[in-house]
């Protein structure tokens, strides 16, 4: 009998496996079930060193199917749900707004509703349960990039920040893309659902993630492999927008916290203090990644290709994590610069899994679109 019986959707995606491998190694009592509809972006490849552990249950699932959810739900006498399944890419999102409605919206309203379904039927109600929303950054909006050559950051002195501002936790939604106008969306649903049916659920909202599995149409991996691959890779405009970057084993722990002790009906900003500018990051990459791979200083400088810029394009994503700091007492534990080295020597290092990733309608794709989330 476990403690404790978990639904993990979006399980097999980037962020999602590093939770469930996080809570399935880190918690043995639990009962992790991972919901996952295995679209494009879901490998269980990303699991195979959990698959068999006896707490581990895979479900093939769409979030959208509310019935199917409430049913697992009832047999697996689930009291926590963490929900990280959604489309993410943002050139998708313009070109198909509605899948991201779809997946996004919907799914996340079915899995409320099914939790509220299941939960408030039962004798204790609420006690012990718990829905935790994973969001983004990209709801708030767009920062001014108002210190161009960087200048030390409030919360790493360590670290730069390339402009005075940073996204709270009271900073106003103003979405740009279809894709966080809908993820903005889902976090009203949560919302609505705590403050109209008492349902206990917490949000966090992340800055940009990277490492291990994640899937290369997103920024460090594409260029990691057309580093390797010597093809051009591509920056949108000058490559002056500057994303904040926090390592993906962070941001698991992060959940694990906000999941565990964070209180209900809160939101928790999470951030790396890491912020970049994309064609520094860029650079990085290439000489990271050269490096490695035994090339001379400079060899792929001339791949680097400045393509039309995307609309909508935000200036600069920043975190201020101070509340999850405060309140939690979470901090990244690893360095940007260490992290992106982990980062490429883990690509570099498992290229069977890259090449299983990189065919068919991937490959299709990108003979007519280009990326920089």
């Amino acid at each position: 009998m476990y403690r404790r019986s978990i639904i993990i959707t979006g399980g097999a995606g980037f962020i999602g496996s590093h939770v469930v491998r996080l809570f399935v190694n880190k918690y043995p009592d639990y009962r992790i079930i991972n919901l996952d509809k295995l679209t494009y972006a879901g490998n269980l490849a990303n699991l195979k060193d959990i698959e068999d552990k006896p707490n581990y249950k895979f479900v093939r699932m769409d979030v959208c199917d509310c019935e199917g959810v409430l049913d697992i739900m009832k047999e697996e006498r689930v009291d926590g749900i963490i929900h990280l399944a959604a489309e993410t890419h943002v050139d998708r999102s313009i070109k198909n707004p509605s899948a991201f409605a779809e997946t996004n919206v919907i799914g996340t309203l079915s899995m409320l509703q099914a939790a509220k379904a299941c939960w408030e039927s039962l004798p204790d109600k609420w006690e012990g349960k718990r829905f935790h929303h994973v969001s983004t950054d990209e709801v708030y909006g767009a920062l001014k990039s108002d210190c161009p050559e960087g200048s030390p950051h409030p919360d790493n002195p360590g670290a730069v920040a390339y402009g005075t501002e940073f996204f709270t936790e009271d900073t106003p939604y103003r979405p740009h893309s279809p894709y966080s106008a809908a993820k903005a969306a889902s976090d009203h649903f949560v919302r609505a659902f705590h403050d109209t049916y008492g349902l206990p659920t917490t949000i966090s909202n992340c800055s940009n993630n990277y490492g291990p599995y994640q899937f290369p149409e997103k920024l460090i991996p594409l260029c990691i492999n057309n580093i390797y691959e010597r093809r051009p890779i591509p920056v949108y405009g000058r490559g002056l927008n500057v994303r904040d970057w926090l390592y993906v084993g962070d941001h698991a722990d992060a959940i694990d916290l906000i999941f565990h002790k964070g209180r209900v009906g809160q939101t928790y900003n999470v951030g790396g203090a890491g912020e970049r500018r994309n064609i520094d990051l860029v650079r990085m990459l290439v000489e990271i990644t050269d490096r490695i791979l035994g090339r001379p200083e400079g060899a792929d400088d001339d791949l680097i290709t400045f393509v039309t810029d995307r609309a909508g394009h935000d200036d600069r994503y920043a975190i201020d994590s101070g509340k999850l700091s405060r309140e939690l007492g979470w901090k990244p534990s690893v360095a940007f610069g260490v992290g992106l080295e982990k980062t490429v020597a883990w690509y570099l290092g498992n290229r069977d899994w890259l090449d299983g990733v990189t065919g068919g309608e991937y490959m299709n794709y990108y003979a007519e679109t280009y990326t920089n989330k």
